[in-house]
């Protein structure tokens, strides 16, 4: 379809949401993990990887941009957390086209069903018009391709993790803490994003990066502040 760069960050990066490096210097560094493509790895975040490849690393700016293939779901409050769907919200915020595409498993992950989307998803976004503001949220069943149902449009779901925190001890005597947790009162339905997928469908969610509640703007307004 194209030429391919990949710039991608150096260390595991799960969770951070849309954080950038401010504060220190942002370290790139050249990568042959890939033979014979343009590689580099980034001492940041996923956001750092965009905005870094658009404003310094290419020599202009990319017809697309795909973030992935994750390992892990990135279904319903998972998106806002999520590194992954940052940079391609990041994409959409250059005004260039861009998708994030999961996996939904951390156990033996086979990317072929994956991979085969995504390849179908960039040429969609290469030939369709995508509206403005707006990026894609993929999100692909663990299970082998031949057992895939089918693609379905879906919203994020709003089901939230009960989260506890394992206190422990380290070899000196002090405390820290790993956090966990499960989601809780999931949505089955097959028009939301995790439904959609514990279904055996993929899931591709269109996400905007404004977060206004424009129907509770006039509701506030009236508030005595």
């Amino acid at each position: 379809m194209g030429r391919v760069v990949v710039v991608a960050p150096l260390t595991e990066k799960s969770a951070v949401g849309h954080a950038i490096t401010l504060s220190d210097p942002l370290r790139v560094y050249e990568s042959a993990v890939f033979p014979s493509i343009e590689a580099y790895a980034v001492k940041g975040t996923p956001a750092d990887c965009v905005k870094i490849a658009c404003w310094a690393l290419l020599k202009r700016q990319p017809d697309l941009i795909i973030s992935g293939i994750n390992r892990g779901s990135n279904t319903g409050i998972n998106t806002i957390y999520s590194g992954t769907v940052s940079a391609a919200t990041e994409g959409a915020i250059l005004g260039i086209p861009a998708f994030a595409i999961s996996l939904t498993t951390f156990v033996k992950p086979d990317f072929g069903a994956a991979a085969s989307f995504a390849a179908r998803m960039a040429r969609q976004c290469l030939t369709q018009a995508m509206p403005e503001g707006v990026f894609l949220n993929v999100n692909v069943p663990a299970i082998p391709e031949t057992e895939i149902r089918g693609v379905k449009v879906t919203r994020q779901g709003m089901a939230v993790y009960r989260e506890t925190y394992d206190k422990r001890i380290d070899p000196h005597g002090g405390s820290y803490y790993w956090l966990n947790g499960q989601k809780v009162d999931k949505e089955t339905a097959l028009e939301v994003d995790e439904g959609a997928v514990q279904a055996g469908y993929i899931s591709v969610t269109p996400v905007h990066f404004d977060l206004t509640r424009h129907s509770a703007i006039e509701t506030i307004a009236k508030w005595s502040v």
